[in-house]
């Protein structure tokens, strides 16, 4: 005879089984879709693992490899690659981010626009920005134009002439991530308030590598949120994250703050009637903060308006010196490789038309600058991983609408990401999607192409309203650079064992030397190269 407290045993462990096995294996609506692992449809520890080991994207894409354009990670968790019914369908479709982004891209306690979940707050101050950040305006900039000379012509270029005439090599990743950053700080700070960091090298390390380390202890308060939680109230967070960790934000926030400070001085000596140097106009400090304002004067808010511009320009500062200098340095790897050494020179032929040009407009349209930077940008995306969204509260069906493979009635809530990596590499739409190929963004004549099978798939810049809110200025950026270095240089391949790509969210080179293959520290190699100053330079 079974007692009562047996029976409610049996019955705790049938609905136990019901809702842990029986359900999300064979009755949910995500049951149909194929599982990356056999434990996925039963725990996300397997998805968990290799995003704490930072190899989530490149395992996530050999499972796309063999099991098709959506598949299963997790019990609640889907990834898809493709286009119809996949990219297109969630992130132009309405699909909200969720607390992942919140949780680590927070600054000073203020949600950036990237973190904001709700589309409309990120709407409203996307358009707060999104005209400092058109490509017409960038390409009309006087700051941004005089910025650009200085950077390049009077900070960068002597710094690699001496390299080039020490014949040592230069270690070409702190070169890149020292332009953008100095780039970027300036155009939004204006140039005497943000970084020198071409000029000021020890200072940019330190700053970079520390910002790098800081990024593979992020697994824990994005996949771990109420675990880590649940650590820091009981002052145990540092069995998981350092207490390091929380003092290098803390340093990047200070540093960053104090930009916007004096951002505020240059803004207040403008308004008593003392001349600005067009270079030093903070640009994207201005604009943000007179929208803010009026925005709070008209809905009466009494938020700090301090803190709320240094959140957005913070995420606005890191996030732009970081994709593009791990972008130019995968760039540079491959036109050093001795494979690549006729695209380099033909790099050279192009830019040695331009009769010491750097406008913006001059220099967009060469069609070989273009081609070998999208080729990177498409086979090297800075950020190849996971963007993950959640599904609304109507039913939805994903998957990939010109195979025919779609799955309908997907639930309220479910985790569903795609990534560039794995849509970069669709053999059908990049034939041979492992090979750094420019020639497939050019045309039979040399001129600049345009399939729009290709710029379907691109998403080196995200897509949809959320899209990457800088990338024209990125664009520039980087061909600026490009211009500056290969116009005046030729670079050698010397040290490139550290040019090994992060597995995870972000695809930095690993580099080589203090901390290991996943380390970083003062005195770590990326991507070491001679420069030779080339016989009829076009000065910098």
């Amino acid at each position: 005879m079974i007692t009562i407290p047996t029976a409610a045993v049996l019955a705790l462990l049938c609905l136990a089984c019901y809702k842990f096995i029986i359900y999300p294996t064979i009755l949910s609506p995500l049951a149909k879709i194929p599982i990356a692992h056999w434990s996925c449809s039963l725990s996300p520890a397997w998805i968990l693992y290799h995003r704490q080991r930072q190899d989530d994207t490149t395992t996530v894409h050999a499972a796309h490899k063999s099991l098709g354009p959506i598949i299963r990670l997790a019990p609640n968790e889907i990834s898809i690659n493709s286009v119809d019914g996949g990219i297109r369908a969630v992130y132009a479709g309405g699909f909200e981010k969720g607390s992942w982004y919140s949780n680590v891209f927070s600054n000073y306690g203020v949600q950036p626009m990237f973190a904001m979940e709700g589309h409309s707050e990120h709407s409203k101050r996307k358009r707060m920005l999104s005209n400092v950040y058109a490509k017409s305006t960038l390409q009309g900039s006087v700051p941004l134009t005089t910025q650009t000379e200085i950077l390049l012509r009077h900070r960068l270029h002597p710094r690699l002439k001496a390299s080039a005439e020490s014949d040592e090599p230069v270690e070409l990743y702190d070169v890149f991530s020292a332009v953008t950053m100095d780039f970027v700080s300036g155009y939004i700070f204006g140039l005497k308030n943000g970084s020198d960091f071409i000029r000021n090298k020890e200072a940019g390390i330190k700053l970079f590598h520390d910002f790098k380390a800081r990024q593979k202890f992020t697994f824990w308060p994005q996949e771990m949120a109420a675990f880590t939680k649940r650590l820091r109230a009981v002052g145990l967070k540092w069995l998981v994250v350092p207490t390091w960790v929380d003092r290098a934000n803390q340093d990047i926030e200070d540093w960053l703050i104090g930009m916007c400070d004096k951002a505020e001085d240059t803004m207040q000596l403008a308004k008593t009637g003392q001349q600005i140097s067009a270079e030093d106009y903070p640009t994207v400090y201005s604009q943000l903060r007179s929208n803010l304002t009026k925005d709070a004067a008209k809905h009466g808010q009494r938020d700090d308006l301090r803190l709320n511009i240094a959140s957005e320009l913070l995420d606005h500062t890191l996030a732009g010196f970081d994709t593009s200098g791990i972008t130019l340095t995968w760039l540079a790897w491959q036109l050093s490789r001795p494979q690549n050494i006729s695209w380099q020179k033909d790099l050279q032929a192009e830019l040695a038309t331009l009769d010491k040009s750097l406008s913006a407009k001059t220099i967009d349209g060469l069609p070989i600058l273009h081609a070998t930077l999208m080729e990177t940008l498409r086979l090297h995306a800075a950020i190849p991983g996971n963007q993950p969204r959640i599904t609304p509260q109507m039913p939805t069906s994903l998957g990939d609408a010109e195979a025919g493979v779609m799955f309908a009635d997907l639930p309220p809530g479910i985790r569903v990401q795609a990534q560039a990596w794995s849509l970069h590499r669709h053999p059908t739409v990049f034939p041979d999607p492992e090979v750094w190929r420019p020639e497939r963004w050019l045309t039979e004549d040399g001129e600049l192409g345009n399939d729009p099978k290709m710029t379907r798939w691109f998403w080196a810049f995200g897509s949809g309203g959320r899209m990457c809110v800088g990338s024209n200025l990125a664009m520039l950026d980087m061909k600026a650079t490009v211009v500056a270095i290969w116009g005046n240089f030729s670079t050698e391949l010397v040290d490139d064992e550290g040019m090994v790509p992060n597995g995870g969210y972000m695809a930095e080179p690993l580099g080589v030397g203090h901390g290991g293959k996943k380390g970083m520290g003062k005195g770590r190699t990326f991507l070491k190269c001679k420069l030779q100053a080339l016989p009829t330079p076009n000065p910098a």
